[in-house]
């Protein structure tokens, strides 16, 4: 078990259907802060290249579980 895990973040309710979501225009983008455990942060912005929201929640949920299992894998 890592004793500093990350931290994902972003000033949206959590408990919605479109957190970490952003609309710009029509196309819609992931967008988080990942909190590190030496107190930095890193911002994320990813074009997810998809105007279809439920598309959208898939490729977030996918990238979202990807980092935060590369992170506790290091």
């Amino acid at each position: 078990m890592n004793p500093n895990p990350i931290a994902i973040s972003r000033r949206q309710k959590a408990d919605g259907p479109d957190h970490h979501l952003w609309n710009n225009h029509g196309t819609w983008w992931l967008h988080c802060t990942i909190h590190l455990p030496d107190f930095t942060k890193w911002r994320l912005r990813k074009n997810l290249r998809t105007s279809d929201v439920q598309t959208a929640r898939q490729l977030r949920d996918r990238m979202l579980a990807e980092r935060c299992a590369s992170s506790f894998l290091a």
